[in-house]
């Protein structure tokens, strides 16, 4: 991944945006073209540290086959994106631009056992139930014991050893605190809820810019 100085986080935000996402592509190559699928996931951690990136696919999903425990995938992990219009900059000869936030994670990936699969399982969706309390959260144990077998036979279990973390957090930083906020600002009058996230992104990134927007409003009688 290409990232410029100003847009790179460090390790730990760009693990932090990931496993809270819990949703990415994952990419491998098959020797004549890349295979990839859409796919949640949640990370978990090795005895020294190493961050896994644990998910399952269909057991007819051709990237079973190149799970050979040495070969390198990417997981490409996307969040909110949204256009720039050159028209909401304070500073003249501006261009069009894509404000996003992207995260590569990347390394080998194996097979899991039938028994690191269930525990996967369960994992995975007690992670994403959390995201809808208070509902009470669904658990594996309100199936049928010969329904759940059925469909676990139909999936298998993987987990990625993550080698390399790469991030990109695009949000116009290297701008001058005119130009930030008049981006910001116009992204947060959008109806696309995309750009209103990265408007709210923006301002969680400079918060002292849009202090002194808003003292200066109070101050105009």
């Amino acid at each position: 991944m290409y990232t410029p100085p100003h847009f790179k986080p460090d390790r730990a935000a760009s693990l932090k945006f990931a496993g809270e996402r819990g949703f990415g592509t994952m990419c491998a190559f098959d020797g004549h073209k890349p295979i990839a699928s859409p796919l949640p996931f949640y990370l978990t951690y090795a005895a020294d540290g190493t961050p896994q990136a644990a998910f399952h696919v269909a057991r007819h999903n051709p990237l079973v086959k190149l799970a050979d425990g040495e070969t390198s995938w990417l997981l490409a992990v996307n969040g909110p994106d949204a256009y720039v219009s050159p028209d909401w900059y304070v500073s003249p000869d501006q261009v069009p631009t894509w404000l996003y936030q992207s995260v590569h994670l990347s390394g080998p990936v194996k097979l899991l056992s039938d028994r690191e699969l269930a525990v996967q399982i369960d994992t995975l969706s007690d992670i994403f139930e959390s995201w809808l309390l208070p509902k009470k959260p669904w658990t594996s144990g309100k199936m049928t014991a010969g329904r759940l077998a059925a469909l676990k036979k139909g999936i298998v279990g993987l987990v990625m050893t993550v080698e390399e973390v790469e991030g990109s957090f695009k949000l116009n930083q290297h701008k001058s605190d005119a130009d930030y906020m008049a981006i910001a600002n116009a992204l947060g009058a959008q109806a696309n809820a995309d750009a209103r996230e990265i408007a709210q992104l923006m301002q969680d990134v400079r918060p002292e810019a849009f202090a002194n927007e808003t003292m200066l409003e109070r101050s105009v009688p």
